[in-house]
């Protein structure tokens, strides 16, 4: 099939709706436009075709079918990475929100989980037996995206990332065909799996493990423009000493009266007098507020979720850094002072602990010892200030290049940053290559930040 016009469906698309348990969309169809959307509102792709699949049968039959026609194909998980890759321009979308089945085994401590999963969904089902995947900070993240890229969050200093969790996966690969990828079996695949993105197949199932958390000790100390290149000095001093079980992430940004402030937002998963105590550095500074207490991990999950409400346009841009120098706090400030929106911010999230201490060949995401993810997150309403909002961002992610260390968080790339994939993968880049060309030959999967085989033949377009 070389076009698919608006309109009737044409017979082989009519023959693949009649192999489903799930629906096939077209535009015009009602849920069309809800199952195209993402997170990231700069992103309007318009799919010929979505399924929205029920199970594995239909994933099978969507990656056949657009590998025998050969049309774009997509997959959409949660739908929250800021380049919108989830979602493909007049080809066929693979919808998984409705694969939301969860087991746990609370004896051996795993839980298997479909692709469909935000992170709230995972908390939900595994704070009822007080355990936890270590996972994002966002409750609305996709479980699959997020872990497929590394996965850093909360639990990473105590328990390693996401995909240092995964410990098994069932895939759908190129060919349409079904694989279990462990320890004993297609060892090379749950290599690539573990942080090398959704480039070798359709996860449909994810096996983790999972560890004991219930209560946190956590919140965040915030310290007003006068304290603030104080406060991020602290951050620097009083991060560098945390214990594998407490994590601090830093913020810049402007509060709704217009002035530059920086918050210091912590999570301690062990003993309250003792995280009580580590955090007596952060209250000599003298912050202007100090909201720290008590909480179920789930709640702290969803904490941050109220400052990425839909429909807002992103443009984000970062670098690891592993040291915090005077200069680039001042370089931060500076921009921050004159960030075009209020909903923007500058975040420097922790890695540390257990997750630094994995061996950077042992997964494909190879980024680790200590250091820091700095990320400049823009956010808009309106589409007629994104010209502004974008110099902005690209101005500061200038001025900061310097400071930055080798390397870049695969999940925080955007659509313009292709150049810089060598730069998530490292020297694991080749082996990547590798396992691609192994499971995907042709480049089926390539609606992502793309891996490419050694050979890959050129995509049509269907037309609708």
């Amino acid at each position: 099939m070389t076009a698919l016009e608006p309109g009737p469906l044409d017979l082989s698309a009519r023959r693949l709706a009649s192999r489903l348990r799930g629906r096939l969309l077209v535009p015009g169809d009602r849920d069309y436009d809800t199952a195209r959307r993402v997170f990231n509102a700069m992103i309007d792709r318009r799919p010929a075709l979505i399924i929205q699949c029920a199970g594995t049968e239909d994933v099978i039959e969507g990656v056949i079918f657009a590998r025998e026609h050969g049309v774009p194909l997509s997959i959409k998980g949660g739908g929250h990475s800021v380049a919108g890759t989830a979602v493909c321009d007049r080809g066929l979308l693979l919808d998984l929100a409705p694969m939301k089945a969860v087991h746990i085994d609370t004896a051996r401590r795993i839980a298997t989980v479909e692709p469909g999963l935000t992170l709230g969904d995972l908390d939900r089902e595994t704070q009822r037996f007080g355990l936890a995947v270590p996972s994002g900070v966002v409750s609305m993240t996709g479980l699959a995206g997020l872990a497929l890229g590394g996965g850093l969050g909360w639990l990473n200093g105590a328990y390693g990332l996401t995909c240092d969790n995964l410990l098994a996966a069932d895939v759908i690969t190129a060919a349409g065909e079904l694989v279990t990828a462990n320890a004993h079996q297609y060892e090379d695949l749950l290599w690539a799996l573990r942080g090398g993105g959704g480039n070798f197949g359709v996860v449909t199932s994810f096996t983790f493990r999972l560890h004991p958390v219930d209560e946190v000790l956590a919140g965040t100390f915030m310290y007003a423009r006068r304290k603030a290149a104080h406060a991020l000095r602290l951050y620097r001093e009083f991060a560098a000493e945390c214990p594998d079980e407490l994590g601090a992430n830093a913020s810049v940004f402007r509060g709704p009266d217009g002035e530059v402030a920086v918050s210091i937002a912590i999570c301690y998963a062990g003993e309250r007098g003792r995280g009580e105590r580590l955090l007596d550095p952060l209250r000599t500074l003298g912050p202007a507020e100090a909201a720290i207490q008590p909480m179920a991990y789930r709640q702290l999950q969803h904490a941050a979720d109220h400052g990425f409400p839909s429909g807002r346009q992103h443009y984000w841009k970062s670098g690891f850094v592993t040291a915090i120098d005077d200069e680039l706090i001042e370089i931060v400030l500076d921009f921050v002072e004159r960030m075009p929106s209020l909903h923007s911010g500058v975040g420097l999230q922790q890695l540390h602990g257990a997750a630094g201490r994995v061996r950077p060949a042992a997964t494909a995401y190879p980024h680790r010892g200590e250091r820091y993810d700095l990320l400049i997150l823009s956010q808009w309403p309106d589409p007629a200030q994104s010209p502004r909002n974008v110099t902005w961002t690209r101005e500061l992610f200038a001025a900061i290049q310097p400071h930055l260390s080798a390397g870049v968080y695969v999940n925080n790339l955007g659509a313009d940053d292709t150049e810089r994939l060598g730069h998530a993968y490292g020297s694991n880049y080749d082996r990547l290559v590798a396992v691609k060309t192994r499971y995907d030959p042709t480049n089926v999967f390539r609606q992502n930040h793309n891996i490419k085989p050694q050979r890959a033949r050129p995509a049509r377009v269907l037309h609708g």
